[in-house]
């Protein structure tokens, strides 16, 4: 712990800390050291700075293109081989809350009626089948969507697939007036609690005992990767990259677009792979940060990490990665929460290499606006893969902005009798109380305002072409 560079005053803060924490059943020994740990971290100021001029653009070495690394044998025997190497690690910790959804975002049915971890296991389940391997699939849940993903995973029994659930770490969120632990000054329910980021997916896999059982199985990568990203597929080519090369760390990165300017990049630094996000960057260099020209690249957060590497990473506790603060506020109490990303462990790991992998590998569905997309004509299903429609020239997809009345998924559903065709369309916006009809195809630049206290309602069959509609006379 970096006590060394505590004040006084926050020595007593962790003291006080350390006794109110060790009262708390409700959490292991291993969350109320992890935690303490963290507090500790976080008041040392240990936070690392980054200096400006010394950031350099990495080399393709570093970050090399997908289109360099070598094709994958042919033999299915090989293939087999390099899979049963692997394990597939969705990060389930999330809630659909900003979709309008309780429970795991994950069970937020896709296309055709298929949820995320519908497609998920399909996927698997086509490899395992095709190569005659065993890959297994774990889930990440936090307390928030553990009981509910075990009961969605039952229905999953039969299939030729080994499915693992563990729990990320549950620690109690801090009132920042006297940093007493929330949970000992009232009874805040699960609101007292909060899951601290994915970054914590490396220690938790390893407190479950997953870890050292996956080893025993003779596995050694696995690739993370967020529940929600439809692009997140298995990929032999980079596997097979990590093996031949003994990478222990891999962050997948794609071209940078203006929707993207917020993500974190890959930068060289002091020699080594680092990721940087928008959180340390300073002020006067923000629209360096965000400009396409300068930082090429960003995280999709597709993440390939050796498990013998995690394993001697966490058992010497060295993977301190940065604090990100996240204050919130709980029945009128301002609180704090710690948490970390798992991105940010690059540096630690020998041998880190980033993969420039193509967009198509980076589709998250975030909000209503992604659903739209990926409901659309714009991508075709098949054995779980969501892809690309050929029939669309634009490598781009189109940009869609949906008003507040489109938030929730079952508003959303409700408002479209069915996806409009949008092959040809460039950006689509709607405000207001607008209903669309089924078979309708948008093309170019659309917007449909509907005026306010007017429902407007756009009928089956129809085509806008580079159009702005207010009101039925202008369809």
């Amino acid at each position: 712990m970096a006590t060394a560079t505590l004040s006084a005053a926050d020595t007593e803060k962790i003291s006080k800390l350390k006794s109110a924490v060790s009262g708390l059943n409700q959490i292991s020994e291993n969350e109320k050291s992890g935690f303490l740990n963290l507090v500790t971290r976080y008041l040392s100021g240990e936070a690392q700075h980054v200096e400006w001029s010394k950031i350099q653009t990495p080399t393709d070495e570093v970050v090399v293109p997908y289109d360099t690394l070598t094709p994958v044998s042919e033999d299915p025997a090989e293939t087999k081989k390099l899979l049963d190497k692997l394990v597939v690690l969705k990060l389930n910790g999330g809630l659909g809350t900003t979709m309008g959804c309780t429970g795991p975002k994950s069970v937020i049915e896709v296309r055709n009626g298929l949820t995320f971890l519908d497609l998920i296991v399909i996927q698997i389940e086509t490899l395992n089948k095709k190569y005659g391997c065993s890959v297994p699939l774990l889930l990440m849940n936090s307390f928030n969507t553990h009981d509910d993903t075990l009961k969605i995973v039952d229905k999953y029994a039969k299939s030729n697939i080994e499915i693992h659930t563990f729990n990320q770490s549950q620690y109690p969120r801090l009132a920042v007036d006297d940093f007493t632990p929330l949970p000992c000054k009232k009874d805040a329910g699960k609101d007292g609690w909060y899951p601290p980021g994915h970054g914590d997916v490396f220690p938790s896999l390893m407190n479950s005992g997953k870890l050292e059982a996956l080893l025993s199985q003779g596995k050694e990568y696995v690739f993370v990767a967020n529940s929600d990203n439809l692009g997140a597929v298995v990929d032999l080519k980079i596997l097979n990259h990590l093996v031949n090369n003994k990478i222990e760390y891999c962050m997948e990165v794609t071209p940078k677009t203006l929707a993207d300017v917020k993500g974190g990049t890959l930068i060289s630094y002091e020699g080594k792979v680092q990721l940087l996000e928008i959180a340390q960057v300073p002020d006067e260099h923000i629209n360096e940060f965000k400009s396409i020209e300068k930082f090429k690249i960003f995280n999709t957060n597709n993440l390939w990490v050796n498990l013998s590497a995690i394993k001697r990473l966490v058992q010497a506790d060295a993977l301190k990665m940065e604090i990100i603060p996240n204050p919130k506020e709980v029945d009128g109490i301002k609180v704090l929460q710690l948490e970390t990303a798992a991105g940010a462990a690059i540096r630690f790991f020998d041998r880190a290499i980033g993969i420039n992998v193509p967009r198509s590998r980076f589709l998250p569905v975030k909000a209503t606006s992604d659903l739209l997309l990926v409901q659309s004509d714009l991508y075709t299903l098949s054995d779980g893969f969501v892809t690309r429609n050929p029939a669309r020239t634009n490598p781009a997809n189109p940009s869609i902005e949906l008003g507040p009345e489109f938030k929730k998924v079952a508003n959303f559903l409700s408002r479209f009798k069915s996806i409009p065709s949008i092959i040809e369309l460039d950006t689509l916006k709607v405000t207001g109380d607008v209903w669309f009809g089924s078979g309708i195809t948008l093309k170019g630049k659309v917007t449909i305002a509907a005026k306010p206290g007017v429902k407007l309602e756009i009928p089956d069959g129809a085509v806008i072409a580079d159009k702005e509609i207010n009101g039925p006379e202008d369809i």
